[in-house]
């Protein structure tokens, strides 16, 4: 089975977005399996690193704490939109030192942090740790520091390292 479909949740995950996006019918079905096994395919040919998740359990509580995040974000964004020019804001850029060596774990966070507006994942060096983002609305660099290591970087660590 591994070598037909080599991602099985990832194949099972798309027929289902085939089906919910398309009618159901027989023919559909075919299809998005179909579709399945040629992306999963080339995934395999891709041959990127299966993530070993040691605390699954915690991937709904960072599901929940990021769609939180980003409504918030996307109401102090809106905020600095709608005050204009009537207030002095400060965007800058963050060094933060992270811990977190997982690939798949980096990728998720690079997914968060340009996900929630206001900030973009700029840069990360492999070999020093330290992640460079960009703020919108730059009031304390600790602020930040704190924000991504203590609230997605520790949570990341305990599911995937």
């Amino acid at each position: 089975m591994s070598r037909v479909f080599p991602y099985p949740l990832f194949a099972s995950f798309l027929v289902l977005m085939w089906m919910m996006l398309n009618s159901f019918s027989p023919g559909h079905l075919l299809l998005g399996i179909v579709v399945a096994l040629i992306a999963s395919r080339a995934l395999a040919a891709l041959q990127p690193s299966k993530p070993r998740l040691h605390r699954w359990r915690l991937i709904p509580r960072l599901c929940a704490v990021v769609a939180l995040d980003i409504m918030q974000s996307n109401l102090a964004v809106a905020g600095v939109i709608l005050q204009g020019r009537r207030r002095d804001r400060v965007a800058g850029f963050v060094a933060i030192p992270l811990a977190l060596r997982d690939r798949t774990a980096l990728a998720l966070l690079a997914c968060i942090v340009t996900s929630t507006p206001g900030t973009a994942w700029i840069e990360y060096d492999s070999i020093s740790g330290m992640l460079l983002i960009h703020v919108l609305d730059l009031r304390d660099e600790a602020e930040w520091i704190d924000l991504i290591k203590n609230r997605y970087e520790a949570m990341l660590m305990e599911i995937f390292e």
